[in-house]
């Protein structure tokens, strides 16, 4: 039996006060190829976040860097590494799952009041791997559950997912 290759984490998107952290579950086979989040051209969330800063989207991965590094927000993955056989989070094979240091991460980023998971898969895992370890470091942070920007969800509209993502904004 041929074990399935096994994916790693990019390093976070973030400046050190940011105020919103976004969590994917691990990059995907098209994000993996290209070395960028949410490389996917089918997958909503560059789309998402240029609707909800009102700017016109781009495909300069750069300046997508850094839209969210002037908004504050900061984008991570849960693992940092795991096998997993094609791009859907459903094949993630839980035991080779290893997270990501979130205690060492939340400590530089100290501004951190809320975290956003982009969709079921990176909730699970985090609520099931990382949240017991730091819950009570952190019990500042906000836990909030956004719809999947993954073409495999494809069930919600662009419209719809918009307006649960528009949380990511900072509060007035």
């Amino acid at each position: 039996m041929t074990r399935a290759a096994r994916d790693h984490c990019f390093p976070p998107i973030a400046r050190r006060d940011a105020h919103t952290l976004i969590l994917g579950s691990l990059p995907g086979r098209k994000s993996l190829e290209m070395q960028q989040y949410y490389a996917h051209p089918q997958n909503a969330f560059w789309r998402l976040i240029a609707a909800i800063f009102e700017v016109e989207p781009t495909s300069n991965y750069r300046e997508r860097k850094r839209l969210l590094l002037s908004h504050h927000v900061a984008v991570w993955d849960v693992l940092a590494g795991a096998e997993r056989p094609g791009s859907l989070d459903s094949a993630i094979v839980h035991a080779s799952a290893e997270a990501n240091d979130f205690r060492r991460f939340l400590r530089r980023h100290p501004r951190i009041r809320r975290v956003c998971f982009n969709g079921r898969k990176s909730e699970e895992i985090f609520r099931r791997r990382v949240l017991p370890q730091i819950a009570a470091e952190f019990p500042h942070i906000e836990y909030v559950s956004l719809p999947s920007t993954s073409p495999a969800h494809a069930g919600m509209s662009f419209a719809k997912k918009l307006a649960h993502w528009r949380v990511i904004r900072p509060r007035s």
